[in-house]
């Protein structure tokens, strides 16, 4: 690890290989807390590279509980996190919305590092228990159409992380890695990314995957598509840029998709607007998202998933899922 930190604080660069077996020898507890504390700390201040990401990414799929998942050509819907601005959990809810119109979701989530408030606080906070069990994972998936992968019950190699993440409370490259290595290995993804230069990587690296995607980066800085801005979009054949008036929807401001600073307020937030009692502007931000989730899993329009969408919040059948599966 020194000669690593050494190279990596003079600027230069570890290849592929290198950056894997650094996380390799993390997950079995070769380094101390400090040294860790600066490995994750450099790349606070520079770049990753393309080569790095993909060590590292190959390295946690590696080491990652796997489960076969393929038979359900299941999507995910998931940000990178870390873009700072605290909005409520729009990728878990139009995950929901997502499931609600008949699309197989292997939601892949975490506590929340730089945020108030992740995918599993909320879910938690609602009754939805995390477990690796993988006969109980298709059960759930085969009849709520969703099942629920908490990052640390299937990546177990990054216990020796966690606290330091969290003692950190800023984001780190473990933020661009998780939409990256959720072990269902989905078909299909819809990611948030926080900036147009992990856009970049990210199109980098899904080029020569198999998936069909769709990676979004909204240009006020979100990790999804906040409406309060345009956002670039792009997928496996295009790229484009979307404005809310291609839904036929006005500009919303920041302060309306706000998500609170606490788990309580969050949950609270969740439960209104799954049950289709949102105000307008939170409704149309999780229609807009599930719709481009639900139209990258149909390759239609987003126009088209949007509608959708619509149909799923608003008939119930999203929160229907939520029900079954904390009954289940």
């Amino acid at each position: 690890m020194k000669e690593a930190l050494n190279r990596l604080i003079n600027h230069e660069k570890i290849g592929e290989e290198e950056a894997k077996q650094v996380l390799i020898n993390i997950s079995k507890g070769d380094y101390s807390p400090e040294q860790i504390a600066s490995f994750l700390t450099v790349y606070m201040m520079r770049s990753i590279t393309v080569e790095e990401l993909q060590g590292f990414k190959n390295a946690l799929l590696e080491l990652c509980v796997s489960v076969d998942f393929k038979n359900y050509n299941s999507i995910d819907l998931c940000g990178t996190g870390g873009d700072g601005k605290d909005t409520f959990n729009i990728s878990t809810l139009s995950s929901f919305i997502t499931a609600g119109a008949g699309i197989m979701v292997t939601k892949h989530g975490n506590y929340g590092v730089s945020s108030s408030c992740g995918s599993s606080n909320v879910l938690e906070s609602l009754g939805v228990k995390f477990t690796n069990d993988i006969d109980y994972l298709k059960r759930s998936i085969e009849t709520t159409n969703i099942c629920i992968l908490h990052a640390p019950l299937f990546h177990p190699a990054m216990k020796n992380v966690a606290p330091i993440r969290k003692a950190l409370g800023v984001k780190t490259f473990f933020n661009m890695l998780g939409p990256m290595v959720n072990p269902a290995l989905p078909k299909y993804q819809l990611v948030g990314v926080f900036s147009l230069e992990i856009l970049r990587l990210y199109c980098y690296l899904y080029q020569k995957s198999d998936k069909k995607y769709s990676i979004v980066h909204d240009l006020g800085g979100y990790d999804e598509l906040s409406l309060t801005n345009n956002a670039k979009i792009v997928s496996n054949k295009t790229e484009k840029i979307f404005t809310p008036e291609d839904l036929g929807l006005d500009t919303v401001d920041p302060s309306s998709i706000f998500g609170g600073n606490s788990i309580k307020k969050a949950s609270e937030i969740f439960k209104t607007i799954i049950m289709g009692k949102g105000t307008n502007e939170q409704n149309m931000v999780v229609c807009a998202n599930a719709g481009l989730a639900i139209a990258t899993a149909k390759q239609i329009t987003h126009k088209e998933g949007f509608e959708i969408a619509k149909e799923s919040l608003f008939s119930g059948k999203a929160k229907t899922v939520l029900n079954k599966l904390i009954n289940l």
